[in-house]
């Protein structure tokens, strides 16, 4: 028994996996973060893209 929880604890198969997991998922975090400080330009952006999409004979006179 004393053994196989020896094996167990010094087993560093998956690891790599975990540390990856962790990785991807600060990585999202981070981009959630980035888009939600961005959101304001964003919506500006697209919006002006919705509106050339609507009305092309105006594109050329917004900016």
């Amino acid at each position: 028994m004393f053994k196989t929880l020896k094996r167990l604890w010094s087993e560093e198969e998956g690891q790599g996996m975990a540390e990856y997991g962790l990785i991807l998922a600060l990585v999202a975090v981070l981009l959630v973060g980035a888009l939600v400080g961005l959101k304001d330009g964003l919506a500006g952006i697209f919006g002006d893209v919705q509106n050339t999409l609507n009305n092309p004979e105006g594109a050329g006179s917004s900016s």
